[in-house]
């Protein structure tokens, strides 16, 4: 059978212009992005009946690992970057559709001028202008399962650091964005590999340039700066 081809509809726009720091699922930091529809799909009898769904199904392209060449096993961050699982029991990007999938709040919907429909979400785990390949309702009496086990990585679900953040340094990140940074903050942005205490690690976040360290469980910024305005 002849593959069928793929577009992408939409983009999405948060505030991660990098992969490094991304949160690593959905859900996890309660961060605001928008979905920004590409021309041909900004229709807004596209989106009638989605306001009426609390959260919502993203389906995405790993689009910064396109191109990577296909391995059966891959090494998950949060095992260390030692243990290898095969690549369909982990939500590694390095896969032969480089798909994701993202269940997201669904906070309102936009009727932008220009733009046409807009949709407001919470909890997107990716990088800005992430291409989104199709939007569906997650629909809770078949899409939750709370008796779910997850596998090797739910002991890693309680896993959080504890986070140290100056008032000199919180001061000068906007009020609506702390939250936010400190949550995903506390997920440790780092591979799990990569131990140094005396390393200074930097993510960019927003408009700002957040430098930490990390040394028994405590992560501690110390320092921010505004990002370079080409980013």
């Amino acid at each position: 059978m002849k593959a069928a081809s793929i577009t992408n509809i939409a983009r999405i726009r948060t505030d991660f212009p990098t992969k490094f720091g991304v949160p690593r699922q959905s859900g996890l930091v309660p961060l605001a992005a928008r979905i920004v529809f590409e021309p041909p799909y900004r229709d807004p009898s596209a989106v009638r009946g989605l306001e009426g769904f609390s959260h919502i199904w993203l389906i995405w392209q790993f689009s910064e690992a396109v191109g990577s060449k296909f391995s059966p096993t891959v090494r998950p961050p949060r095992l260390g970057g030692n243990a290898r699982m095969g690549v369909f029991a982990t939500r590694s990007p390095f896969r032969p559709n480089h798909l994701g999938l993202s269940s997201v709040k669904l906070e309102r919907i936009e009727l932008h001028p220009a733009l046409g429909p807009v949709l407001h979400i919470v909890g997107a785990d990716m990088v800005d202008q992430t291409p989104i390949f199709d939007i569906k309702p997650y629909l809770p009496y078949v899409d939750s399962h709370p008796t779910a086990s997850g596998g090797f990585a739910e002991p890693l679900a309680a896993y959080k650091l504890q986070v140290v953040f100056p008032e000199q340094w919180i001061a000068c990140i906007p009020e609506p964005l702390r939250g936010g940074l400190y949550s995903l903050l506390e997920q440790d942005p780092r591979p799990a590999y990569v131990q140094d205490s005396a390393r200074i690690f930097g993510i960019a976040f927003a408009d700002f340039d957040v430098r930490f360290t990390v040394a028994a469980g405590i992560l501690t910024v110390v320092q921010i700066e505004v990002a370079a305005k080409d980013r």
